[in-house]
């Protein structure tokens, strides 16, 4: 199957289809006549693993070393539990860091709800912004938004 049929059937762009194609992910033929990329059913199913995969959070990179395994014959399952064991924490603390900016966030907007609208004057670019304490309070530990 050409590109774009393999697009359609993977519910991607033919444009995911030739990045994945281009970083090594699918493995396509070229149509001796006229050179147009060609896909086996076996791309289809790979390009199903790479987009649940994604979904997962993995990489481009890792996903082409947990194939790569797989295409070695060992499984690559340990690898997996691995890359998701050492990524869990970093999603958990970015969660917070995200949360956190929220909380700041919807503390600058109550805050501002009644102070006037600046005109830059040359001095002063938002006062809003400029107003905001460099230290706002932080709910969570350790507090991370000075970061």
């Amino acid at each position: 199957m050409k590109v774009g049929e393999l697009a359609k059937r993977g519910s991607v762009t033919a444009e995911t289809v030739r990045h994945y194609a281009r970083e090594g992910l699918l493995a396509p033929t070229r149509h001796p006549d006229n050179g147009y990329q060609l896909f086996s059913t076996t791309d289809l199913e790979r390009l199903h693993f790479i987009q649940r995969a994604r979904k997962l959070g993995f990489s481009v990179s890792e996903i082409r070393d947990i194939l790569a395994h797989a295409d070695q014959g060992d499984s690559p399952c340990p690898l997996v539990r691995d890359l998701l064991t050492h990524r869990l924490p970093q999603i958990r603390a970015r969660i917070a860091e995200l949360e956190a900016l929220a909380q700041r966030m919807e503390q600058a907007l109550e805050s501002w709800q009644h102070m006037p609208d600046g005109i830059p004057d040359g001095h002063s670019l938002c006062r809003l912004i400029e107003n905001f304490p460099e230290e706002a309070p932080c709910n969570q530990a350790p507090c991370s938004h000075n970061r």
